[in-house]
């Protein structure tokens, strides 16, 4: 069994726990908030064997395998490193870190400490994005590709109310690059790399981040577009385009239909075979690697979130976003 602590007590915590109560290896050993009334009531709507509102003692429990860290981004550097160097391993939300010098100290701490360190992204690992790469060569060579994520965030209204929300505001390290522009870079360097050239714009917020942006970026025979958006709504689907066929993706972050329409006419639906509980996917990679001893993922690999987190710094250079995290 690997035995977990759950840092954060929001919905994706919730919804980590679910899919992770579907592994016969996994158990909920503890969960920590800061509040421990809330600690308390999430331990037991959950089943967890403890609770703790001090993350010291938290790490102090010999009992306790793995962490699980969903809290705020800018939290995720110091507490994953505290982690680490308790001995757990850690699966930690996306992005990781804020920045690619916060996710260097955190991979040098895991590499120090032996311990498996992997960021949670789970689109790579669900069946609908595999079913996407293994027919990508239909589309022959490709010219142009689009990738959309834009969700009117549900914490906006009292933002511009002028509440107290933590989902806009610079010390957290989120926006929508971060937040959601993430879910469209993991693919894209999946499956094409790193580019050769990017060219950004955003749009800012009160609160010092991004509410919505858009990126170019250069490949040898094409580019790629990514839309990304915290404040609207997008009902597009995703398009890689090639000069033979384009394959259409409904949404990248749960890729669940793939179709390929080819130049003539003809349209291929490929089936996809894909459980509902997405971050199932994540969670039994996680534990297989722990189990096999491994120290980090083959898929969300260490160089894959290093890749990532240097898009994001670089947009976010181009678009004047910038945290506390980064003068550190």
């Amino acid at each position: 069994m690997v035995n977990f602590a759950t840092v954060g007590t929001s919905w994706i915590t919730e919804e980590f726990i679910a899919a992770g109560k579907t592994n016969c290896d996994f158990t909920l050993r503890s969960v920590y908030s800061r509040s421990e009334e809330k600690a308390a009531s999430f331990a037991k709507k959950y089943g967890a064997e403890t609770y703790f509102s001090d993350f010291s003692k938290m790490l102090a429990d010999d009992k306790t395998d793995a962490v699980y860290i969903a809290s705020p981004n800018s939290f995720h550097c110091p507490q994953a490193i505290a982690a680490m160097n308790a001995g757990k391993h850690v699966l930690c939300e996306k992005p990781a870190a804020s920045n690619l010098s916060e996710l260097d100290r955190m991979i040098e701490c895991a590499e120090k400490n032996g311990v498996l360190f992997m960021e949670a992204f789970k689109s790579l690992l669900m069946p609908g994005f595999i079913s996407c790469r293994d027919n990508l060569f239909k589309a022959g060579i490709l010219r142009s590709v689009y990738i959309n994520f834009s969700k009117y965030s549900s914490r906006y209204d009292a933002h511009k109310r002028g509440e107290n929300v933590n989902t806009f505001k610079a010390e957290f390290s989120n926006g929508a690059v971060m937040d959601l522009g993430v879910y469209c870079l993991w693919p894209v360097v999946s499956l094409f790399g790193m580019p050769k050239d990017i060219k950004a714009l955003g749009v800012k917020v009160p609160g010092g981040v991004d509410g919505a942006g858009a990126a170019l970026l250069l490949y040898d025979t094409f580019t790629v577009t990514l839309n990304y958006s915290k404040v609207g709504n997008s009902f597009l689907h995703s398009e890689i385009q090639g000069e033979d066929a384009t394959v259409c993706v409904d949404k990248f972050n749960i890729p669940e239909k793939i179709t390929v329409r080819y130049r003539n006419g003809t349209v291929e639906e490929i089936p996809v075979s894909q459980r509902a509980d997405s971050m199932c996917y994540e969670v039994d990679e996680f534990i297989s690697c722990v189990k096999s001893g491994k120290k980090e993922s083959e898929v969300n690999s260490h160089a894959m979130s290093r890749n990532v987190i240097v898009l994001l710094d670089e947009i976010r250079r181009q678009t004047g976003v910038v945290y506390p995290a980064d003068k550190l």
